[in-house]
């Protein structure tokens, strides 16, 4: 797989105090990250983090800011997209991450494998950023497109969408 947009951030470049560490996407970089989260456009991606190396691995935490534009899933009419995302995430050495379930606290950190000989910032803010898009995104005129071609809304086809109907109807012929 091709990293579109990759800052790595040796291992051995890494102490125990914090480094501040800030990143943005040049403009083909952003054009390729569109074309590879099927985006309209990625007008800015950055990312701020502090990394640094503990005794179960290396922590980065920090926060991913990103301006995109998306296509209505119904209409495909461009819609404006802000990201403003914490990071907060544990790189540890292969086969040390823990495939057991566990239940997760609120301060509870995700965990990622190590791969290659750093910590690439790059990709995990253009994960960030992906995992943090609508994934269905409606325009103001979805909703009409959608009725026009006869797709009902969730109300509609529900179980008490039918007992409306079917209470109009009776309504009707009980004041004939």
């Amino acid at each position: 797989m091709t990293i579109e947009f990759s800052r790595v951030e040796r291992l051995d470049t890494i102490g125990g105090e914090d480094r501040r560490v800030t990143i943005a996407a040049d403009a083909e970089e952003r054009a390729a990250l569109a074309r590879r989260f099927d985006l309209i456009a990625v007008d800015r991606l950055e990312g701020e983090f502090a990394v640094r190396r503990d005794a179960a691995g290396v922590l980065v935490h920090g926060s991913v800011r990103a301006a995109v534009i998306q296509a209505c899933s119904v209409t495909g009419d461009p819609l404006p997209a802000t990201i403003d995302e914490p990071v907060a995430l544990r790189f540890v050495a292969p086969g040390t991450g823990g495939e057991d379930e566990i239940e997760l606290g609120s301060d509870s950190i995700d965990t990622v494998e190590l791969e290659g000989g750093g910590v690439d910032l790059g990709e995990t803010a253009a994960e960030t950023m992906a995992l943090a898009l609508d994934p269905f995104p409606r325009s103001p005129r979805a909703e009409a497109v959608l009725r026009e071609a006869g797709v009902m809304s969730e109300e509609e086809a529900g179980p008490f969408g039918a007992l409306a109907g079917l209470r109009a109807r009776l309504g009707k012929t009980s004041d004939d």
